[in-house]
Parts: C-alpha cells; structure tokens; sequence
C-alpha cells in the first residue's frame, strides 16, 4: 500500500483519481479549497470522500508542512490549479500564484520530505501554436495565453527539481477531458458540459465560428488509468494524453443532442467574443486580442500517444459514442440537482 496524496482532489478529474486508487487498495489523502470542486464530485458507489478531506488551500504553508510531515507520502499527484483560461486570463496574479507558485510548493515539499515522486497535471493547451500534427511532447511552441504559459513554466520547474534532486517527475499533458463529474455549471464550462447545459434548459447551444473545428477528446477513465500506470516512472517524463483522434465540435453537438432527445439546433458567433460571459477582458484600454480569441476558436488540436503506449503500455479504450453517453447521462442528474431547469 502506497501513501498518496492528490491534490485538487474534489475536481472533476482529482475526485476520480482518488476513488480509483481507493478501490486500488491505496492510502489516499486528498487536498481541495473547492474554489472550484464540489462535494458532489466526492460521492461514489462504493465510498464518499467528503468526510475525510482537507478542506485546505495548497499555499497555506503551514498546513501542508505539517500535513507532509505527518503523512510521509510516497506518490504526490498535484493536480489543483485554476484551469478555466478566461478565469486565467482574467486573474493572472492568482493564476500564476496558484498554477505556477503552488507547483514550486509542492515540488519544495517532495524534496524535503523524501515522496518517492510526483505526478503533474499539465496541459495539451501548451502547444496552442504548434503547427505540426500530431503534437509530440519533444516539441513546443511557447504559449500565448496566461493557462497554458503557467503550465508550461511549471513544468520547466518540475525538469530543474528532477534534474538537480533526481526525483521522478511525471508532466501529464491532458487532451480535452470529458465524462461524468465534468463541470457543467461554471461561467464558461469546457464545451462538452456546456452543450449539455444548454440543450437540459431547452436553448440552443452557441458555438463559435462554425463549429467545424477539431479537437482530441479523451475518456476520464482513461486518463485515470495512464495516471496510475506512470506511478512506475524512475525518471523525468512527459507524456501525452490523448486518442491521437479529432471530431468537429459540430459532431460532438451532434451527438450529445440526439442522445438528449433535442431539437434545438445550434447557433453560431463569429469567434472574437468567445469569452463574452468575462466583459472585463474586453475593455479599453487593453482589450484582448480578436486575433488570439480567433486562434483560440479556430486551432486544431491532435496529440501523439505513440510515447504513452511505448512506455507505459497505454492505449484509450473508450469508445467516444460510449463515452459521451455516460457523460450526458451523469451531467443531466447534476443538472437536475442543481435545480436547473428549461427556461
């Protein structure tokens, strides 16, 4: 049995993480100031995390001293962050505090008391200005936006302790994520969870350009899986994780609409007010770019997963038809608890 501690751990993909390696058989401790998780995401079949939690923010120093102390963990997975890139965008003192600050805490916190090693949340969003296809880890164009440039720094820092300490260090660099507990009532959810919401309220989901755009969409349970199996890691790594596939956002619309039963069709906006619910962003007199907006909207994305099936003998099992079903069937159960209905 491992000492593992998760952080983030009340998210969409912490929460699952932690329920997978309970049920491992592992000693989980989880850590979350839930400006963004949700006891909901805590609650499973076979166990329920909300007791057990520190409801803990991971720059309270004192706290995670203590906590690292007295726990001596084998395996840290830091996955707490602030991910939304218009929150980021929006709060760029708080996101580098917290995505790139809070990282530099848990890597000095590894060190010091001896966790075998560590497992970092990173981001497929690194190579947003990547122009060649499919996107290997070997190769990056530096970011633009202030999500992916925290990220991206944060892993220079996880190689520079890796390096110096020898401590593995694994940077996993997540597609786009979907199946249940996905957020589907923030501001700006991520699409999948938005195109539920709107069609559960009986509006048609706005999509921006012309939905013809691709993405690589992987399953919760398979990012779960690759995150247990690179545990074995004795080095400094990083690791795609992805189907190495894209569907349009007007297939995935599609698929999610007639599984709700819907017949909203969408609707389209010209892309430079993609993050129209933040107004502050746009106002003089430092407006944000149309033209980063534009590439946001319109960028392809599509990474290799050849490094993660070399290393680690991992492959996506789950099929998107499968996995977009559980993923409507669970949001809509949220939706109804949250008390939203068709407006």
């Amino acid at each position: 049995m491992s000492r593992i501690l998760i952080t983030g751990a009340a998210g969409f993909i912490g929460s699952q993480l932690a329920y997978r390696l309970w049920k491992d058989g592992e000693e989980v401790a989880l850590v979350d100031n839930f400006s963004y998780g949700s006891d909901d995401n805590l609650i499973f079949e076979e166990h329920d995390f909300r007791e057990e939690i520190y409801r803990k923010d991971i720059r309270d120093l004192e706290f995670m001293e203590e906590l690292f102390k007295e726990r001596r963990f084998d395996v840290v997975y830091h996955i707490a962050g602030i991910t939304p890139l218009p929150d980021c965008q929006n709060m760029p003192v708080d996101a580098v505090y917290l995505n790139l600050r809070g990282t530099v805490i848990m890597l000095d916190l590894v060190r010091r008391y001896g966790a075998k090693k560590m497992i970092f949340a990173s981001t497929s969003a690194v190579y947003e200005n990547n122009t060649d296809f499919p996107s290997v880890e070997e190769k990056v164009e530096k970011p633009s936006l202030l999500y992916p440039s925290t990220k991206y720094t944060a892993e220079q820092f996880c190689k520079a302790f890796s390096d110096a300490y020898g401590i593995p260090i694994v940077c996993m660099r997540f597609a786009n994520v979907y199946g249940p507990h996905i957020d589907c009532l923030r501001t700006q959810p991520p699409v999948m969870g938005y195109i539920i919401r709107e069609l559960f309220k009986g509006k048609s989901p706005v999509l921006h350009s012309t939905g013809d755009q691709k993405r690589d969409f992987v399953f919760v349970d398979d990012l779960i899986e690759l995150a247990v199996r690179v545990m074995k890691a004795e080095h400094y790594d990083v690791v795609n994780v992805s189907t190495g596939k894209t569907v349009t956002i007007n297939e995935i619309c599609e698929k999610i609409t007639k599984l709700m039963g819907s017949d909203k069709k969408p609707e389209y906006m010209e892309v430079g007010h993609f993050w129209a619910n933040y107004p502050e962003l746009y106002r003089e007199p430092y407006p944000i770019s149309t033209g980063l907006m534009e590439h946001e909207v319109l960028k392809y994305t599509c990474l290799s997963n050849e490094h993660a099936f070399k290393e680690y003998g991992w492959k996506p099992e789950t099929s998107l038809d499968e996995g977009i079903a559980k993923t409507v069937e669970f949001s809509c159960k949220v939706l109804e608890k949250a008390g939203i209905k068709e407006t």
